[in-house]
């Protein structure tokens, strides 16, 4: 049996203000291909399917077109909720859909409640999913009473160990029926980026990835950067790239083969997208100039430049090579100290309002006022005094 890991598909989220939507249906284009060819008998979505609890019809709709393309191409779908979807709008329709393959598991009641996939051999597999499980919200349904992440998932899964040991008895050998858990948390050993938005106040709130021992395979959401914990405990990451923190990261799935004896193999999948980041550090003149770095112009650019003095308009020069520059920072070397203590000190020993408008010049981009700017300061705290005079 071939199984797809992905997760955190986010659909609908932008990037620094710009849509991502045809990017990610061309990033479902390819995975709908890629089922396709390689004949994959499930794909699993470990969580937030959607980037908001209340997702744009155009949103909806390319769910929908993907669904329906994926069960075409002779594949069963399994998506749980994460802490980022509505688990009642999501889940709508769960038992209707699940008629054309379409397994939603958004529910408590739900999650020792598997979906059985056969294998040619004979063999069985068992998937779980767990959806998003917010502490506050389910812990009464789970029979838990100590707060936290830790104990809910704990509970959960003891409910899952027990359907599955119970599926298990009286099957005619040991192995024969294989179980996969789906959860979107963050455990111990992964490594976040930026654009995940926490699950715990201060990070306290890991749950061990101990806690998931004893299952053939676990397919984890939530964190954006494809890892693995262990042989059998995986994330997919997130398909795109959602933050610049995830420039580096490699983006796509986990591509499972089970046998009789479980989980026989493990690759990374991934398939480009017109979807690309790039981080950029230098001088202005520098980067507007240099040939090297032609393949940027078409990406999406987080931008920092080290001039010894701000450049005037530097967004937009930098956006007549670079148009998708997204994020500017600016890091002088070599320019003035820029500390809060020399602000400070300036604002102590300002004689006038003009020194105060000329320290925060000289503060904010490393040199203080020309004569024909002072000129200029000078004349609006002029026309300023003769304002607050007249009142």
């Amino acid at each position: 049996m071939k199984i797809l890991h992905t997760s955190d598909w986010h659909l609908g989220r932008s990037f620094h203000g710009l849509g991502l939507l045809a990017v990610q249906g061309e990033w479902l284009d390819g995975l709908v291909d890629y089922v396709a060819a390689e004949r994959v008998d499930a794909v699993l979505v470990a969580g937030d399917v959607y980037d908001r609890a209340l997702p744009a019809v155009d949103v909806v709709a390319l769910l929908d077109r993907t669904l329906v393309r994926l069960t075409e191409a002779g594949a069963r779908v399994i998506l749980t909720s994460g802490n980022h979807d509505s688990a009642v709008r999501l889940g709508f329709g769960s038992r209707l859909l699940e008629r054309a393959g379409v397994h939603l598991r958004t529910r408590v009641a739900e999650l020792d409640e598997p979906v059985l996939i056969g294998g040619t051999d004979g063999t069985q597999l068992a998937v779980y999913g767990l959806p998003y499980l917010e502490p506050r919200l389910v812990a009464g349904d789970l029979g838990v009473d100590e707060p936290g992440h830790t104990p809910v998932t704990r509970a959960a899964l003891e409910r899952v160990r027990a359907d599955l040991a119970h599926r298990r008895e009286g099957r005619p050998g040991p192995g024969l029926l294989h179980a996969v858990v789906m959860a979107h948390t963050f455990a111990s050993g992964g490594v976040s980026a930026e654009s995940e938005r926490a699950l715990a106040v201060g990070g306290l709130d890991v749950v061990s990835a101990e806690e998931f021992a004893g299952f053939d395979y676990v397919a984890l959401g939530h964190l954006h950067g494809r890892q693995k914990l262990t042989e059998t405990i995986r994330y997919s990451g997130s398909p795109l790239a959602y933050s610049f923190g995830e420039a580096r990261q490699s983006k796509g799935a986990w591509l499972l083969d089970f046998d009789e004896t479980g989980l026989a193999a493990a690759s990374e999948v991934g398939w480009t997208t017109s979807h690309r980041l790039e981080i950029l550090r230098g001088q202005l003149d520098e980067l507007l100039s240099d040939p090297e770095l032609s393949s940027a112009e078409g990406a999406c650019c987080q931008i920092t430049l080290t001039d010894a003095e701000r450049p005037q308009r530097a967004m937009e020069r930098l956006r007549s090579r670079f148009p998708l520059t997204l994020s500017l920072h600016f890091d002088p070397v070599g320019g003035a100290e820029l500390g809060s203590s020399t602000y400070h000190t300036r604002l102590v020993g300002a004689r006038d309002d003009l020194e105060v408008c000329s320290g925060f010049l000289e503060h904010v981009r490393g040199r203080g006022p020309g004569e024909s700017e002072r000129a200029a300061l000078t004349r609006a705290l002029d026309a300023v005094r003769l304002e607050e005079a007249s009142r």
